[in-house]
């Protein structure tokens, strides 16, 4: 039987416990996950690439399965493809998400209809996470360490040291 891969991307900027429920139970799925780290040039990261590749290892490594973290800069169908993936794996928190993953999904077919596109709903405790709302509660200098893990949260704190929080 062939090998069953899945891509989940993201920037991962930086990794909540949001995205630690999808590629916990999106690696019961596969036989090799692949963890895609992008660059989007339409958001401005807080860490670099290397930066959330190393958080990404770092908290996934104790969940079971095959689980690989790779940098990508290119179409996620060519990195798919590249990768041998047969899915492609995304997390839904809301209807707004949805409609966005659903055109997403359907724009990808047409690029390479041999990959399917698999939604996994967050864990309801888990829905209102996202990582540009930790960044702003970071930099109003609320606590995060319910959104992320303390490593995630300390890595976060080192960013915005010596800065003064917004007002």
């Amino acid at each position: 039987m062939a090998e069953r891969v899945a891509v989940y991307p993201g920037t991962f900027d930086p990794i909540t416990r949001g995205h630690l429920d999808i590629i916990r139970r999106g690696a019961r799925l596969c036989d090799r996950l692949v963890i895609g780290v992008t660059t989007n040039p339409a958001k401005s990261p807080m860490f670099s690439v290397a930066e959330r590749m190393a958080l990404v290892r770092s908290e996934t490594a104790a969940i079971g399965g095959r689980i690989d973290v790779v940098e990508f800069d290119s179409l996620l169908m060519d990195f798919a493809e590249r990768e041998g993936a047969t899915m492609i794996l995304r997390g839904l928190r809301a209807v707004a998400d949805f409609e966005y993953e659903y055109q997403m999904a359907g724009m990808n077919q047409q690029l390479n209809d041999r990959i399917e596109t698999v939604f996994l709903m967050a864990d309801v405790s888990l829905q209102p996470i996202a990582s540009r709302l930790v960044k702003e509660i970071a930099r109003y200098g609320g606590a995060i360490d319910k959104f992320v893990p303390s490593a995630v949260a300390a890595a976060v704190a080192d960013k915005l040291a010596g800065q003064t929080p917004l007002a």
